[in-house]
């Protein structure tokens, strides 16, 4: 790995015609500027559908890199689309993803604790989507560098994702044509479970993905009981009425009802998930009139898109039920509704051998003693190396999805989920993931506390190796691509391929609209929360 110390001898030794050289040294040299970066990101920690300053960032950072950006794309007021042309050739997409997760708000430091002026339930970045979005702004910078220094032709495109906790975007943004153009797109994350750290997905993508809110609405509570009005009252219910059940009343049937039926709903096999939410607006006091308004998130996780209809039929007669005992009317929004990804062996390989020229992370002395005051500060004994030794080791795609497989059920296609597949269904994609720090695990198998790994996503030492290795991978993917034709070419004929052997078309309509107005949590820099 280059330090920024030998930048300016590793940019004087470039070859003139080794493109990669030129924008791995470029990521060299600049090292210190994208961690700073990733610090100010990190720090803003703004949740799904509010991330209004992380966005406003990235579209005065790009402009200012000479791109064209659209401010607020498909009508999501903190996405974007960012776009920059060096002449004829293919257009590579990448993209940033920058949402936090409500309480989850931790230092950057090695104890537990909270950023300063914030509640502990305030927002962090946990994934961390800071560094998803700095590494591959990093590789789309050093691209655009090395492209300009060596007189390569086409078109880098870069879309800003935001709430890709809820898989908000994604869908969007493809229903509104903005991945068609795309030759070939490269999806990163940070790596966040095993088999899948310093590789490529082979054959085992993401699944379904299905989120909706049920809004339970009391308009019209002075229906309830009419016999039990006082007629002396200018109050349509008085203190001693029968009143409407209301809202609240709807909310609870709704979800004692699916969460008893949770076992009921699909087979305990395929590694399916579901979870759910109450968003906090309407009702704020315990007054004694009817509530008027409630709202339940659900979001289920499935292998494929059958099993994600199931649960859809549960949840939609378990809402109809709710609001019917309750004297209320039901509404819903779909928050996301996305396919199962696609393969593509071709931009796999071609994005791993830049991986084996990079090389896995490396965690230095620095990162080294951060880890070991971590490991002392929740009781376990330091350890000479404490980070997890998969980080810094490298794990081929194919023998990734062995491994993968041994965990699931034959018939099983797909394990989790993740937004990015939506874009798998527009043109040619790999995914792949770097290590992000991560403790090593005790013989006994203690547990570290989330806060832990959260914090090491923060502090600079232990996020850069990660930073690096994966914008340096992506530059190197996108001018093989650039220089290498024949490789888009047969990327595009397996995409084609996969297609036509298996159509799958978008699950929502084309005029789909973000659900940017329902109340998601909102929390200022004073640790209050405001809609």
């Amino acid at each position: 790995m280059t330090s920024p110390e030998d930048s300016t001898q590793s940019l004087e030794c470039v070859l003139p015609g080794d493109a990669k050289a030129t924008a791995r040294a470029w990521i060299a040299a600049h090292l210190n500027e994208l961690t700073e970066w990733h610090t100010h990101i990190w720090e803003l920690a703004e949740p799904a559908w509010r991330e209004y300053q992380s966005q406003a960032w990235y579209v005065e950072t790009l402009r200012e890199a000479g791109f064209a950006v659209e401010d607020g794309s498909a009508g999501m007021p903190t996405a974007f689309c960012a776009e920059w042309s060096n002449g004829e050739g293919p257009t590579l997409l990448t993209y940033a993803e920058y949402d936090a997760v409500p309480g989850n708000s931790q230092a950057a430091t090695t104890h537990e604790q909270p950023r300063a002026g914030l509640t502990r339930f305030a927002p962090g970045h946990t994934d961390p989507h800071s560094a998803l979005g700095i590494s591959t702004l990093a590789g789309l910078l050093a691209t655009k560098h090395a492209m300009e220094v060596h007189n390569l032709g086409g078109r880098l495109k870069y879309t800003g994702e935001p709430a890709e906790k809820m898989h908000g975007s994604k869908v969007v943004h493809g229903l509104r044509g903005y991945y068609d153009d795309a030759d070939a797109i490269v999806s990163f994350h940070p790596f966040y479970m095993l088999p899948l750290c310093n590789t490529a997905r082979w054959d085992t993508h993401c699944g379904a993905y299905y989120s909706k809110v049920y809004s339970f609405v009391c308009d019209h509570p002075e229906t309830w009981q009419l016999s039990s009005a006082d007629p002396n009252s200018p109050i349509p219910a008085s203190h001693s009425a029968a009143r409407a059940p209301g809202a609240n009343v709807a909310l609870s049937q709704m979800y004692t009802a699916s969460r008893t039926m949770l076992d009921s709903m699909l087979p305990a096999t395929g590694g399916w998930s579901f979870s759910d939410a109450i968003l906090t607006d309407g009702q704020a006091t315990a007054d004694n009139l009817p509530q008027r308004v409630a709202r339940l998130q659900y979001s289920w996780r499935t292998p494929d898109v059958e099993m994600a209809e199931h649960v859809l039929a549960v949840l939609d007669r378990n809402a109809t039920a709710a609001a019917t005992m309750a004297h209320c009317a039901v509404e819903d929004r779909w928050v996301a509704r996305s396919r199962p990804g696609r393969a593509n062996h071709v931009l796999a390989d071609v994005l791993y051998a830049n991986l084996e020229q990079i090389g896995p992370p490396e965690y230095g002395p620095e990162a080294v003693e951060v880890g070991k005051e971590i490991q002392s500060a929740v009781g376990i004994e330091p350890m000479e190396n404490p980070f997890l030794a998969a980080t810094e080791q490298l794990i081929e795609p194919q023998e990734a999805e062995r491994v993968l497989r041994e965990q699931m059920p034959a018939w099983q296609r797909n394990w989790t989920s993740d937004d990015y597949v939506e874009m798998s269904h527009y043109a040619p994609l790999v995914r792949f993931y770097i290590a992000r720090p991560t403790l090593a695990p005790t013989d006994d198998g203690h547990p570290y506390p989330s806060w832990a790994m959260n914090a090491l996503g923060g502090i600079p030492s232990t996020i850069t190796p990660t930073i690096e290795t994966a914008g340096k991978t992506i530059a190197g993917t996108f001018l093989d691509l650039l220089q290498r034709p024949g490789l888009l070419a047969d990327a595009k004929a397996e995409f084609d391929r996969r297609v036509d052997a298996e159509p799958m078309p978008p699950l929502l309509p084309e005029n789909f609209t973000a659900p940017i107005s329902l109340p998601w949590p909102d929390y200022t820099r004073n640790g209050s929360r405001d809609w």
